[in-house]
C-alpha cells in the first residue's frame, strides 16, 4: 500500500498544476455555458490519467453531469463530487488563482475542484499500479450542487442504491477531520395575510401581517432544541408597504437544521401546519425538507475506523470525525448506502474571498481516498 503513498507524494506538483486547470475555467452554478466547459475539460483529463468510461447527462437548464465509470464488477463505490461554485461569472479578474507558499488560493479551489483533483489522481494511481479491485468504481460530478442540486438528486440517489459504499469528495472539516454525519436541511417560505387599514384613522379595522408573523417568529425560534440539534432560523423577512397602513401581507424564509429523520418527521409538521395567532390572519407555508439527514450509522462508524487506521499507518495522520450542520449531496446518499464525507481538500473559506487549500496535503488526502478505495473494493 506504500506504493500508492509514494507514488502520489510524487505526483504534487501535477496535481497544483491539473487544479489550476479547472480553478481558471469558471463554473458558476446557474451559468449552463460555462460549467459545461469545465465539465468536458474534466472528462479530457480523467480520459488521460484514468481511461475509463465517460459519459453526459444532459440538463437543459444547468450544466451537464458527468458520469465516469471504471474498472469492473457487479458492485460499485461511488464518489461523489460537484464542479459548480457559488463564484459569479468574472470572478477570476478580483479573486485569481495563486499559490502562496503552501496554499493554492481560488474560486472553488476547497469547494471543490481540488476534491475532483485528489479524486482523479487517487484513481490515477490505482490505475498505473495496476491495484486489483473486483468493485467498479463510479465517479458522478454534478452541476448544481450549490444552489441545491435539484437537477442531480435523482441521479445521485440512483447511484447510491447501487452502490456498496459512497465517498464524498466534499472539503474536510477543520484540521482535515472526515464528517460521518450531517444536519438534515428543510427550506420554508411563510405568507401571511392580514387586512389594510390606515394607521392614523382608523388602525381598529385592520389587522397586521407583520404583528402576525412577528408571533409567528417567535413561536419558531421556540422550536429551536440545542439538546437535540435541532435549530430553527428566520432568516429573511419582508412585508408592508408604509409606515402607515396597517401590513396586509408579510411573509419570511425560515431554515431549518435537523440531526435525525425521526427529528425531522417532528418538527417538520410543526412548521407546515402554523395557525394565526390572530382574528383575520391566514397563513400559507411552502417547502419542505431539501435534504435529509445523513445518519451517522453502524455502518458508517465502520468506514471511519478503517479509515482511520489506514490514515495512521500509512500516513502518520490521527484523523478524527465530526458531525456537520451544512449539507452535501451526501445526506441524498446516506438514506441509500454506507457514506463517508470530508474526503476533499484539506483547507479553508468555502464560500469566503479566503478560500483555499494546503497543497502539500493534496497527494496525502488523494492517498487516503485510494487506500480507502482498495480497501473498500476488495
Amino acid at each position: 500500500m506504500d506504493n500508492l503513498v509514494t507514488f502520489l507524494q510524487e505526483k504534487e506538483s501535477e496535481m497544483l498544476e491539473v487544479l489550476k486547470q479547472l480553478v481558471e475555467i469558471e463554473s458558476p452554478s446557474r451559468n449552463k455555458a460555462m460549467v459545461d466547459v469545465l465539465g468536458r475539460k474534466i472528462a479530457e483529463l480523467l480520459a488521460t490519467y484514468v481511461g475509463g468510461q465517460a459519459t453526459f447527462i444532459e440538463n437543459k437548464e444547468y450544466g451537464d453531469h458527468l458520469r465516469f465509470e471504471w474498472g469492473k464488477g457487479e458492485e460499485q463505490i461511488l464518489l461523489l463530487t460537484h464542479m459548480d461554485t457559488v463564484w459569479p461569472k468574472g470572478i477570476l479578474e478580483t479573486m485569481p488563482f495563486r499559490v502562496e507558499g503552501d496554499k493554492a488560493y481560488g474560486p472553488g479551489t476547497f469547494d471543490m475542484k481540488g476534491g475532483i483533483v485528489q479524486g482523479m489522481f487517487a484513481l490515477h494511481a490505482l490505475s498505473q499500479l495496476e491495484v486489483p479491485l473486483t468493485k467498479k468504481v463510479v465517479l458522478l460530478v454534478t452541476s448544481d450542487e450549490e444552489i441545491g442540486s435539484g437537477s442531480s438528486r435523482v441521479y445521485i440517489e440512483q447511484e447510491a442504491k447501487k452502490s456498496k459504499y459512497v465517498l464524498v469528495l466534499e472539503s474536510s472539516a477543520p484540521q482535515g477531520a472526515l464528517k460521518t454525519s450531517r444536519k438534515g436541511v428543510g427550506l420554508f417560505r411563510v405568507k401571511v395575510k392580514g387586512v389594510a387599514s390606515h394607521a392614523g384613522i382608523e388602525p381598529e379595522k385592520g389587522v397586521s401581517a407583520i404583528g402576525e408573523l412577528g408571533q409567528q417568529i417567535g413561536y419558531l425560534h421556540q422550536l429551536t432544541d440545542f439538546a437535540k440539534g435541532t435549530t430553527v432560523n428566520v432568516g429573511v423577512i419582508k412585508g408592508g408597504s408604509s409606515s402607515n397602513v396597517v401590513a396586509a401581507e408579510a411573509e419570511a424564509e425560515v431554515d431549518l437544521r435537523v440531526i435525525s429523520q425521526s427529528e425531522a418527521d417532528r418538527v417538520v409538521p410543526m412548521i407546515m401546519n402554523l395557525q394565526p395567532f390572530l382574528e383575520g390572519a391566514s397563513i400559507e407555508v411552502t417547502g419542505g425538507l431539501n435534504r435529509p439527514p445523513f445518519e451517522r450509522t453502524p455502518q458508517v462508524e465502520q468506514m471511519f475506523v478503517l479509515a482511520k487506521k489506514l490514515a495512521e499507518t500509512h500516513l502518520q495522520i490521527d484523523l478524527q470525525e465530526m458531525l456537520s450542520g451544512g449539507g452535501s449531496d451526501g445526506n441524498f446518499a446516506a438514506p441509500y448506502a454506507p457514506t463517508l464525507d470530508g474526503m476533499g481538500p484539506v483547507g479553508d473559506g468555502a464560500h469566503a474571498r479566503h478560500e483555499h487549500l494546503i497543497i502539500s496535503q493534496m497527494p496525502v488526502r488523494s492517498a487516503l481516498l485510494a487506500l480507502l478505495i482498495k480497501e473498500l473494493g476488495m
